[in-house]
Order: structure tokens, then sequence, then C-alpha cells
């Protein structure tokens, strides 16, 4: 490890379930030569849950300081997705705080090279989003020139919506009627208010 690294390290590690070990992570940072003086653990904490959510990771947050440095193992300990990696990031580097994944070959991605790489994970991040939206419209033209119905399925039936209409001009009250449908009082409600 070359010695302009600042000297104040936060470790922070993470796991999806509570079966699961931060120790590989620790061993990793630890083998490849760095001094962690602070570790930070969530356990137990999905993925997809963004850092900003996670207790450690804000308990962390708390309590670096400008020029102290971040270590994690992979880049996705950082966030949930590309998003919310870039956003973590800025975060830190806005507060002057350096962050290292161990897994890019200890880039720190608050220098100009970490900059770089995170402009290319967000120009990528930026196309995943277009390409999941394009799929979608895509997929939606499709089933609608297969006269395929889109939405919801309907909770009832147009004989059964008719019933309803005529229990409710009866006098029957929206909740009995819920009941004994086993829908919603606003469905019923929907229901109703689209006869007229």
């Amino acid at each position: 490890m070359s010695s302009d690294k600042p000297s104040t390290l936060f470790g922070y590690c993470r796991v999806s379930t509570g079966s699961q070990t931060t120790e590989n992570q620790k061993l990793e940072l630890e083998q490849a030569g760095y001094q962690v003086a602070y570790w930070f653990q969530d356990v137990g904490i999905s993925g997809k849950c963004p850092a900003s959510q996670r207790p450690a990771f804000q308990e962390m947050l708390s309590k670096i300081r400008p020029g102290e440095t971040l270590l994690v193992s992979k880049l996705d300990r950082l966030g949930r997705d590309a998003a919310d990696i870039l956003n973590t990031v800025k975060d830190l580097r806005n507060r002057g705080i350096h962050v290292i994944v161990h897994q890019l070959g200890n880039t720190d991605l608050t220098s100009p090279a970490g900059k770089l790489l995170l402009t290319m994970l967000s120009a990528l991040a930026e196309m995943e989003r277009d390409l999941l939206v394009e799929r979608t419209q895509a997929g939606l033209a499709r089933a609608k020139a297969e006269g395929k119905k889109l939405g919801r399925k309907a909770k009832t039936t147009e004989a059964q919506r008719q019933e309803i209409r005529q229990q409710l001009q009866r006098g029957q009250s929206v909740s009995a009627v819920a009941r004994a449908y086993n829908i919603s009082r606003a469905n019923v409600i929907g229901i109703r208010d689209r006869s007229c």
C-alpha cells in the first residue's frame, strides 16, 4: 500500500441475511494490507435497501470526517444500484471523504480516475434505464396489438357488477355488498359511480 493514503480508514461491510457473516469481507481487506481503524457492518440488510437507509452505514456517515477514507471490498456495498452508488459517492466526495473499492483495484472513487469510472458507471446506468423503458413500451405495444387487455385484472365480472348495482339501488349498504363479494368498499363505490 502506498503511503499517500489517508491514515484513518473506515471499513464498511454488508451481508443480506443474518446467517451470513462479514468476516470474509474484513479478511479480504486486511489481507490486502489495509489497516482499518473503525469497522461498520450491516447484517441482514438486503442489497435492495439504499445505502442511506442502512443503520450501520448511517452511523458510519455520522462519524467519518473530511480527509478520512471509506473502504469497501466491492462496489455493491455502497448502494442498491448504479444511481444509488453514484449519489452515495458524490455525497461523500462533497464532504471531502475518500472512497476506495478494493474490487476496482483500490481506485479512490473521488480522484480524477475514480470520477471517470463513476461517469462511465452513470452512463451505463442511464442506458440500463433507457433500455428498460424501451423494452417495457415495446412489450405494452405488442400486448395491445395482440388484443390483450392491459392493467389489473378486474375483481368482478360484468354480471357481478350489474348485480352489485341492483343491490345498491334496492338499498343494500356499500359495506354489506363489499363483504358479500369479498371486495373493498372503494371497489363497490367505483362500480356504483361508473353506472351513471
